[in-house]
């Protein structure tokens, strides 16, 4: 059943993609901010239908107390697969944060067109320096317009049980941007897997941990954060039907 069900979502989820890609261009003509709402609203409302409809996966939130009320916020989150890329942006609760994301991903057809116009921050992991420059302007220009951001701290997908390092990029934007960083930890990775045709049904949760305010040392805002984040995010793996992971 599985199987039947990614197959009909992977074809409504790339033509519907397409469709909706040439009809709302016209959202260009409104900033950032406001032009993220609409692509939220007819793209992102789009995807969650299919995904709940279609493929039989839906999305628990959980700890939302846990997000400031009062100030934009750095998102950490663990990175496990393509959906959280796709949901993030399109969370009206989250204040539509701005997400990191890598370079290639405007290239795409048509598609390509939108990130930038939704102000999320395209970098190319190979520029070094320029590309953390070019991450820190994006970050600050979207906590000055009232946005939170979302950052994979470790930089790249990672499997469920699979180890990667946190990168040094996070404890930087955190130190000049003077925000709050809340971890959130997910277990997307059991469902949709990293470049996988054949998706799951079930329920993906994104779990906010408690806030890490401003003003703490970086790194050990960092040891904090991938403490907390690493631990939580393997307890929602095993609750989603995952073996236990060792201790890290």
């Amino acid at each position: 059943m599985d199987a039947l069900r990614s197959i009909a979502f992977n074809f409504l989820y790339i033509f519907g993609s397409l469709f909706l890609s040439l009809v709302l261009p016209w959202a260009f003509f409104f900033p950032p901010k406001k032009c993220a709402a609409i692509v939220s609203k007819y793209y992102g409302g789009y995807i969650t239908f299919i995904e709940r409809h279609v493929l039989g996966l839906k999305l628990e939130i959980r700890g939302m107390e846990n997000l400031p009320a009062d100030t934009p916020y750095i998102i950490a989150s663990k990175h496990q697969s393509a959906y959280e890329t796709l949901k993030l942006p399109f969370q009206k609760q989250f204040r539509h944060p701005v997400i990191i994301l890598k370079k290639e991903l405007t290239y795409l057809p048509l598609w390509g067109m939108y990130p930038k116009r939704m102000g999320e921050v395209a970098i190319n992991r190979g520029e070094g320096m320029e590309s953390m420059r070019a991450m820190s302007r994006g970050c600050k220009a979207a906590i000055d317009d009232g946005r939170s951001v979302a950052i994979f701290p470790q930089g790249t997908r990672v499997k469920p049980g699979d180890v990667k390092p946190y990168k040094a990029g996070l404890a930087k934007i955190y130190k000049d941007l003077g925000v709050p960083v809340v971890p959130m930890a997910l277990n997307t990775g059991m469902f949709w897997g990293r470049n996988a045709f054949f998706k799951k049904s079930g329920t993906v949760v994104f779990e906010f941990l408690p806030a890490i305010p401003a003003g703490v040392p970086p790194l050990q805002m960092m040891e904090r954060l991938e403490t907390a984040l690493e631990a939580a995010s393997d307890k929602l793996v095993v609750e989603a039907g995952g073996p236990a992971l060792p201790k890290k």
